[in-house]
């Protein structure tokens, strides 16, 4: 007979593939800074193709877990919502990327450093709140990580208020505004899946605390 222990002992497979996934998130915004940093006609989507395939294997893999593990220390609904909303960070990240190297020209003039480094703090902070999972219920220290992704995301939209109030300034070719509102779009819903997964992961130790 299979103890329970035995079946629970296997769940630590949940905390390794969401903590890869997460790792995966991280990689495709430094990919794509590395990518902004590059020279228009050295630039290709290689990298970031390469993470998001492994993100996609990741999420399969908790999928194809889910199905054979019949006893869990996290809800199965749990473990689908962070491993959805961790996968989306590289999605949407590798949509910025196409859009940049399909129209380079359209984003000269526009600084993007800021973005960029509030995006590296957001995607930091939902690695170190995803492996807070496998610590066991601190939920003080989850709550403090999740108020800093709120924060992030309250900042970045300040900062996107400012680069529209800008694009619709009335300076800009109307193409160039089309071009630059879908791109800030995408921008600001990679804070929003960060956001996401921070809230998953403090609604499970809300749970559970």
């Amino acid at each position: 007979m299979i103890s329970l222990q035995k079946l629970l002992g296997k769940t630590h497979i949940f905390y390794d593939l969401l903590e890869a996934s997460a790792e995966e998130a991280r990689a495709s915004v430094e990919a794509l800074v590395v990518l902004i940093a590059q020279n228009p006609a050295d630039r290709n989507m290689d990298a970031l193709i390469l993470t998001r395939r492994k993100d996609k294997a990741i999420t399969e893999k908790i999928d194809e877990a889910l199905c054979r593990t019949f006893v869990t220390d996290l809800e199965r609904e749990d473990v689908e919502a962070l491993s959805n909303a961790i996968y989306k960070i590289p999605k949407t990240v590798e949509k910025i990327a196409e859009r940049i190297i399909i129209a380079p020209d359209r984003l000269a003039g526009v600084d993007l450093t800021k973005h960029m480094k509030m995006k590296q703090e957001a995607v930091d902070t939902v690695v170190t709140i995803v492996r807070e999972l496998r610590k066991k219920i601190n939920f003080e220290r989850v709550k403090d990580l999740n108020d800093k992704l709120q924060y992030i995301e309250g900042e970045a939209d300040k900062l996107m208020t400012e680069m529209l109030r800008d694009l619709y300034s009335g300076r800009h070719e109307a193409i160039s505004v089309i071009y630059l509102k879908d791109l800030y779009d995408l921008l600001e819903k990679v804070y929003d899946r960060c956001r996401d997964a921070g809230n998953v992961v403090s609604h499970i130790t809300l749970k559970y605390s």
